[in-house]
């Protein structure tokens, strides 16, 4: 059983951090930090076969994914040994956190990473060279994309009490903030009366509890340790109750030199996340078990993900964030089209 804690790690380079300032607060300055030429993938060698007297070495493409607490098809995949012979494998580069993550692949410090369609959206808007490629997560009923908390004595009941209020999110620009300001508008409330804080998923039941935050939106694995800690938390829906699921997508996404540059590795990994999802949605029990373990966590405190099995990418989730966006003003109608940030051109299932 592998574990993140037992992997090398290092920093993410500073000129990452400079670009992550920058595409938060002026996405169409990307060259701003420097030398932002993205780096591909390494290749190496994995074992050797013996046939005909001949010794033939595989070729393998690494690419640089990152490390948190998350319900991920890549760790799942990694702790089923689904790369163990591939020719495509994951590098993990340590912790890196939510909201540097899509930076992180323009800049080409990573090459693969699962975040949410609409920051996928705004970067593309702003001059980023990245495309989704799997589809990841999907929201159901009973496994949700993320859950909304109060304290357990908290007045909160629902969405109409969220004015006025702190909310804790992972990051800005996805799913938490805008899936919540819908939600409030259809409420006929203001947006803007309530206040952000950002913090990892993994750490958002401390500040709930000293008060920091009135609601913490927490997706899984971590959203399993407050639904289980009934004595301090209460929760209040999930964005199934919000819209149906249709926001909860989570997809993969690399970066347009490595998909240019690797384009088999891409169709391979797609593969392998595919049959992760398979596995996932029909072994839940076994699925759970298995990420608890890669964390550290207690079964009983681990939450799941379903996945779309076959990974294709559904247009109308896509469709969503685009007119979610447009409504929020992020983007303008047109600025950036459907086939500018997404594609299933790589998945074998579709051919």
């Amino acid at each position: 059983m592998k574990n993140l804690s037992t992997r090398k790690t290092h920093k993410l380079p500073a000129r990452l951090l400079c670009f992550a300032g920058v595409l938060v607060l002026a996405l169409g300055l990307l060259g701003a930090c420097g030398d932002n030429s993205a780096t591909t993938g390494s290749a190496g060698t994995s074992g050797t076969n013996v046939a005909g007297g001949t010794t033939e070495t595989k070729e393998v493409v690494k690419f640089k994914y990152p490390e948190w607490v998350y319900y991920d098809l890549v760790y799942l995949a990694d702790d089923l040994g689904y790369f163990d012979d591939a020719t495509v494998q994951p590098e993990y580069i340590g912790n890196v956190a939510a909201g540097d993550m899509i930076p992180a692949l323009a800049t080409g410090d990573l090459d693969v990473v699962t975040r949410h369609t609409p920051l996928v959206i705004n970067a593309v808007a702003k001059g980023a060279d990245i495309k989704i490629f799997a589809a990841g997560s999907m929201s159901t009923k009973a496994n949700p994309h993320m859950k909304y908390f109060v304290t357990a004595d908290s007045p909160i009941q629902g969405i109409e009490e969220f004015a006025g209020k702190t909310l804790g999110i992972n990051s800005l620009g996805a799913c938490s903030e805008f899936v919540t300001k819908k939600a409030l508008q259809d409420a006929g409330l203001d947006p803007s009366s309530i206040e952000i804080i950002t913090a990892p998923d993994s750490a958002q039941e401390e500040p709930l509890l000293k008060g920091d935050t009135d609601v913490a939106i927490i997706h899984p694995l971590s959203s399993g340790r407050a639904t289980a800690n009934t004595t301090d938390f209460r929760l209040l829906f999930s964005d199934w109750d919000i819209d149906g699921g249709i926001s909860g997508m989570c997809p993969y996404s690399t970066s347009g030199t490595f998909l240019a540059e690797h384009p088999d590795a891409i169709t391979e990994l797609t593969e392998i996340l595919s049959r992760a999802a398979q596995w996932n949605n029909e072994h839940p029990e076994e699925a759970r078990q298995l990420m608890a373990d890669h964390f550290g966590f207690k079964i009983e405190e681990a939450e799941m993900f379903e996945f779309f099995p076959d990974q294709i990418i559904p247009e109308p989730n896509i469709a969503y964030w685009f007119e979610r966006l447009e409504a929020e003003g992020v983007i303008k109608a047109g600025e950036v089209k459907p086939a500018d940030i997404y594609t299933n051109d790589f998945n074998p299932a579709k051919k």
